[in-house]
C-alpha cells in the first residue's frame, strides 16, 4: 500500500507519544498496513518494550488513520494496565536471565480428496522459554496477543502453560500441580 507522508508522520508521532508516556525506552516498533477485503485496511502494531516482551495489537477499518488509531489505543490500554508490572519486570529480568532453549514448529496439513495425509514442517524457529511467575506469564500472554504461552514456573522449575480460554479468561496449566498461588 502507498501510505503517503501524512500517514507516516501521524504514525511516527503517535508511537513516540506512546513511548515517552509509558517507558521512553521501547526497543523497536513495527506498523503494518494491509488491504483487507474490498474496502478495509488492517493495521498491525508490534512494539518491543523490553527483552522478549512484545505488545501487539490489530484493528481493521475503512480508513487507515482510524485503523491505526484504534490499534494504537489498544496498545496504550495494555501499556497503561501493566505499566507498573512491566517496570518491575524489567528489574527482575536484569537480575535473572534464566530461560530454556526450545524449538517452535509450524505444521501444515496436506489434504488429498478430504483425506488428511502427513503433517509437514513448514517453519522451525528457536524460542526461549523463560522463567517467570504465572501472573507474569498471563501478563505477557495478554500483551503479545498469542493464544498460548509456555513458561518455566519460577516457584518450582516445572514447565507450565497459560492460554486464552473460549470465555476470554486466561487458563493456566501446571502439570506438576506444585503451585498453589498465582503470582508467586
Amino acid at each position: 500500500m502507498d501510505l503517503g507522508d501524512a500517514l507516516r508522520t501521524h504514525v511516527s508521532e503517535k508511537l513516540e507519544d506512546l513511548n515517552s508516556k509509558y517507558f521512553n525506552r521501547a526497543i523497536d516498533a513495527t506498523v503494518t498496513f494491509s488491504p483487507e477485503g474490498h474496502a478495509f485496511t488492517k493495521t498491525h502494531i508490534s512494539i518491543r518494550v523490553g527483552k522478549d516482551i512484545m505488545v501487539i495489537s490489530d484493528a481493521t477499518e475503512t480508513d487507515p488513520y482510524i485503523a491505526f488509531d484504534q490499534a494504537a489505543d489498544k496498545v496504550a490500554k495494555q501499556l497503561r494496565r501493566y505499566k507498573r508490572r512491566l517496570r518491575d519486570h524489567h528489574q527482575r529480568i536484569e537480575e535473572s536471565a534464566d530461560h530454556l532453549a526450545a524449538f517452535d514448529y509450524t505444521l501444515s496439513v496436506e489434504q488429498n480428496n478430504e483425506e488428511v495425509s502427513d503433517h509437514l514442517v513448514i517453519a522451525e524457529m528457536s524460542t526461549p522459554i523463560q522463567t517467570m511467575s504465572p501472573s507474569d506469564a498471563a501478563m505477557r500472554l495478554e500483551l503479545s496477543g498469542l493464544p498460548a504461552m509456555m513458561f518455566k514456573n519460577a516457584s518450582h522449575g516445572g514447565l507450565n502453560m497459560v492460554y486464552i480460554r473460549a470465555d476470554g479468561n486466561v487458563g493456566w496449566v501446571d502439570p506438576d500441580g506444585k503451585s498453589t498461588k498465582v503470582g508467586k
